[in-house]
C-alpha cells in the first residue's frame, strides 16, 4: 500500500500530488449537497468558488478538473490564435503541460531563462516583447509561477513584474498551484501575495490534500471566456460538488499546516547534507539531491518511493510525517555507508 508510516508501508516522496483525502475530507465529500454545475446549480461548487474568490481577492473563481486544464483555459482566454505569451523555461505552462497552448490554442510561447532563484530577468522580459509588426506574433501575456520548483517569488519581485506588464499593455497570469506554500513561507496572506494579477490558478490536490481539482480566478469578463474554454476542453462537470467539498475542506483545514511540510523538508535536507549528499533547497516543501547511481533503487527497496534521475526531487506533504522523514534518512544513510 502506498503512503507513509501512518497510512501504510511506504513513504512516498515523489510528489505532493500523491496525497489522499483524510477521513474528515471523505466525510465532507460523502455529505456534500449536489446539483448540476454545467447549469450552475451545484451549491457546493458555488460555495467553494465564492469562498476561494473572496479568500484570494478576485471577483470570481471557476473549478477545473486539473491545473493543466485551468492554465490552458487561462492562456486561451488571454490570447487568440497567433498571439504569444512570455514564460520561463522551467514553468509548468511551458515545460510540463504537453505544449497545450500551442497545440490547442495556437498560442506561441516565448520561453525565457529562469534565474537560479526562479525569477525572470525583467530586462529580458521587456526585450522579448515584440513590436507591432506583421512579421511577429503579438505579445499579449506574461505568465509567472509561484512557487516554481519549490522556490518562492517575493512580493517585491511580483510587483516589479506587474508594473512592467501594465506599462507595456500585457495581461498577467500566475500559475499559483502552490501559492499557499509561498505565502506560508513568506508569512503573508496569499491574497496579498497574488494581488494585481489578471488571473491565477490554484491547485487543490497538491499540498492541500484534495483528490482532484484546481481553481482559476479572474474578473467577470475573463471568467466568461474561461468558462467557454473549459467547455471546449471538456472540463465542465455535473455533480462536481463531491469534489468541491474536498476543496472546501482543504481551504479550511490544510493551509496553515503547510508549515509542517516545510519543516519536514528542512529536516530531510539537513540529514542528507550530514550524510554527505549534495543538496539544493528547500525554501518550501521540495528538496533536490544529487544522487549517485543506484540511489533511487536503494530507496525504493527500503520502502521510500522516489523518482529516479541524477538530480532527484523529494517532496514533503501531509501524508509524510516526521517519522517518515527519519525512515527516509535512515535509508539514505545506509546507501551512503555502502557506497563509501
Amino acid at each position: 500500500m502506498i503512503g507513509d508510516s501512518s497510512r501504510g508501508t511506504l513513504v512516498d516522496l515523489r510528489s505532493d500530488t500523491v496525497t489522499r483525502p483524510s477521513a474528515g475530507m471523505r466525510r465532507a465529500m460523502a455529505e456534500a449537497d449536489l446539483g448540476d454545475d454545467v447549469f450552475g446549480d451545484d451549491p457546493t461548487v458555488n460555495r467553494l468558488q465564492a469562498k476561494a474568490a473572496e479568500q484570494l481577492g478576485f471577483e470570481h473563481a471557476l473549478l477545473f478538473p486539473s491545473g493543466t486544464q485551468s492554465n490552458l483555459a487561462a492562456l486561451m482566454s488571454h490570447c487568440g490564435r497567433g498571439d504569444e505569451y512570455l514564460v520561463g523555461m522551467e514553468a509548468h505552462t511551458y515545460r510540463y503541460e504537453a505544449g497545450g497552448g500551442a497545440v490547442l490554442g495556437s498560442i506561441q510561447p516565448q520561453p525565457l531563462v529562469n534565474r537560479p532563484d526562479g525569477t525572470l530577468d525583467l530586462a529580458e522580459v521587456e526585450a522579448a516583447i515584440k513590436p507591432d509588426d506583421a512579421h511577429f506574433a503579438r505579445t499579449r501575456l506574461l505568465a509567472l509561477e509561484n512557487t516554481i520548483s519549490g522556490r518562492v517569488l517575493t512580493r517585491k519581485y511580483l510587483e516589479e513584474a506587474l508594473a512592467l506588464a501594465k506599462r507595456r499593455g500585457l495581461a498577467t497570469h500566475l500559475d499559483g498551484a502552490r501559492i499557499f506554500n509561498a505565502a506560508v513561507k513568506l508569512g503573508i496572506k496569499a491574497k496579498d501575495l497574488c494581488a494585481g494579477f489578471d488571473s491565477m490558478s490554484v491547485c487543490l490536490s497538491k499540498g492541500l490534500g484534495a483528490p482532484v481539482g484546481t481553481l482559476l480566478f479572474g474578473n467577470a469578463n475573463f471568467m466568461a471566456k474561461a468558462k467557454r474554454a473549459r467547455k471546449i476542453l471538456g472540463g465542465a462537470m455535473r455533480q462536481s460538488g463531491v469534489l468541491a467539498a474536498a476543496g472546501l475542506y482543504a481551504l479550511e483545514h490544510n493551509i496553515e499546516r503547510l508549515a509542517e511540510d516545510h519543516a519536514n523538508a528542512e529536516r530531510l535536507a539537513k540529514g542528507l547534507r550530514e550524510a554527505g549528499y549534495q543538496v539544493e533547497g528547500p525554501q518550501t516543501n521540495m528538496v533536490f539531491v544529487k544522487a549517485p547511481p543506484g540511489f533511487a533503487d536503494h530507496m525504493v527497496n527500503n520502502e521510500i518511493l522516489v523518482l529516479s534521475g541524477p538530480r532527484i526531487r523529494l517532496v514533503t506533504h501531509l501524508d509524510v510525517s516526521a517519522a517518515g522523514i527519519d525512515r527516509a534518512l535512515a535509508a539514505a544513510r545506509s546507501f551512503a555507508r555502502a557506497a563509501a
